[in-house]
């Protein structure tokens, strides 16, 4: 539980503001903690009945499957980067924003952690001394939460956790409101508070996973039934793992056998595994016993079948649960889609969520990216222009063609439209990647600009020889 913090030299509204949000991060955290667990495969699966051993459920047997249906589907949701229609980026300094916050990685981060969470939140913040001039962080629901306004469909306030003690107590925050940040340290004399007023609102925005109306920051990829389901099939392993030491022996009962068998020559008793693992065994006769012979039963080892039936029939529960394709964590009965077709089909509940995803993305990170590019450009909120409103994310496909279906498909397309080839958006149908879509214009920049340097040599070199003819073709007119 965080201590309630009050900042000197700030408002009383602003400490309430807060102390609610340090409550709401308080409430949500030992959630999103269980859900990280399960991520990181550092969830230990309870003990239930008491027909195993507990050494077994001491092995630390755990399963990755709820981190498997967060990265599939995080996979699928690549972003390739922002387009703009009406103009060109590069102009805006989009470059420097892009390479300069590493873009591409932390917005992967960032919706991992939004499909772990439910959400996550990026933040735009002006840039120090050797930092690009607009930053963008993305935070976790771990250390930040917020206050959703309805009406505005934006946030009216954003908390976000800089730094923690040994003791996870809070020593560094941000209090994001609007038009003003409040940064506060904590060191031996208590808390140093320095706000910063700016033209830009609140410049936070949520990456909401499935929001709803009533969820406005979205459920968590790992729900509950995906944490149930998970623990339901390692509790299958671990009675798989005693099954194999106890009951995949054949059991061998003797009759008339003493227990001399058993023991060593100095008399002391041989250990389990000296008796189970012995091949060639001699039991002596006892002419004087009732059963001078010993009598051997032997009843054979039980399969470990039905332990995987269990696993398996929990594997397609929990395929069903997370829109994969029961080949993404099922370990039998499964076969290779044999087309195209037939792999879309077995993906496109998957493909279909990763669709869902980037479109529930899209708008808050257009946001932030204009902001960016706002401070970038010292452009206050309420300045910039309508034209960036066209300011789009550009997501790759999250179906996975290959290059000759895609370029076949792009020909056709090219067919019909015959001016897109000339265009970038018609090198895209044919499959290029941005970089070959780069290099591919501006070599054919280069030959064109070598195209008419040749065509200006020509013209030079005839002008020499003929100047009449030269000066009349200059003016349009006709040698003969």
């Amino acid at each position: 539980m965080t201590d309630r913090i009050s900042l000197p030299g700030v408002s009383d509204d602003d400490n309430r503001t807060l102390g609610l949000l340090l409550e709401k991060l308080d409430k949500k955290s030992e959630r999103n903690k269980l859900r990280s667990a399960y991520y990181d495969m550092k969830r230990v699966t309870r003990l239930v009945g008491s027909v195993i051993p507990p050494q077994y459920w001491r092995l630390g047997i755990v399963l990755g499957w709820s981190g498997k249906a967060v990265d599939i589907l995080a996979r699928r949701c690549n972003l390739d980067g922002f387009v703009w229609p009406d103009g060109r980026l590069d102009d805006l300094g989009w470059r420097e924003v892009w390479e300069g916050n590493n873009l591409g990685s932390e917005v992967s981060q960032g919706t991992i952690s939004s499909l772990i969470h439910a959400t996550a939140f990026v933040v735009n913040t002006r840039g120090g001394d050797g930092e690009p001039d607009a930053l963008i962080h993305f935070r976790d629901a771990l250390n930040a939460t917020g206050e959703w306004n309805t009406r505005r469909r934006r946030l009216d306030s954003l908390l976000s956790i800089t730094g923690r003690d040994d003791a996870s107590n809070v020593k560094g925050l941000a209090l994001y409101l609007d038009g003003r940040t409040i940064v506060a340290e904590r060191d031996s004399s208590g808390w140093q508070v320095d706000v910063q007023e700016h033209p830009w609102g609140v410049p936070a925005e949520p990456l909401p996973y499935r929001p709803r109306l009533d969820r406005a920051f979205g459920s968590s990829r790992i729900s509950r039934e995906v944490m149930a389901l998970q623990d339901q099939a390692t509790r299958a392993l671990i009675r798989m793992e005693a099954h194999s030491d106890i009951y995949a022996i054949p059991d061998l009962w003797l009759l008339g056998a003493d227990e001399s068998i058993f023991k060593n020559a100095d008399g002391s008793t041989k250990a389990a595994w000296q008796v189970v693992m012995g091949r060639i065994k001699g039991v002596p006769d006892d002419e004087d016993a009732t059963t001078p012979r010993a009598d051997v039963k032997q009843f054979p080892a039980s399969s470990p079948e039905p332990h995987l039936a269990v696993l398996n029939a929990t594997a397609k529960m929990f395929a069903r649960a997370t829109s994969l394709p029961d080949t993404a964590v099922a370990i039998t009965d499964m076969a290779n889609p044999t087309s195209a077709e037939a792999y879309d089909a077995a993906q496109h509940e998957l493909i279909a969520e990763a669709e869902g995803a980037t479109d529930d993305w899209a708008p808050y990170l257009r946001r932030a990216v204009v902001r960016a590019l706002a401070m970038q450009n010292d452009v206050a909120a309420d300045d910039i222009p309508p034209e960036w409103a066209t300011i789009q994310p550009k997501w790759r496909d999250p179906r996975f063609l290959s290059r000759a279906a895609q370029a076949d498909a792009g020909m056709k397309q090219l067919t019909a439209i015959p001016w897109l080839a000339e265009t970038e958006v018609g090198l895209e149908l044919l499959g290029l990647d941005p970089q070959q879509i780069a290099r591919a214009l501006a070599d054919r920049r280069r030959a064109q600009a070598q195209q008419r340097t040749s065509m200006l040599v020509a013209a030079a070199q005839a002008a020499r020889q003929n100047p009449t003819v030269a000066a009349l073709e200059a003016r349009g007119g006709n040698a003969g």
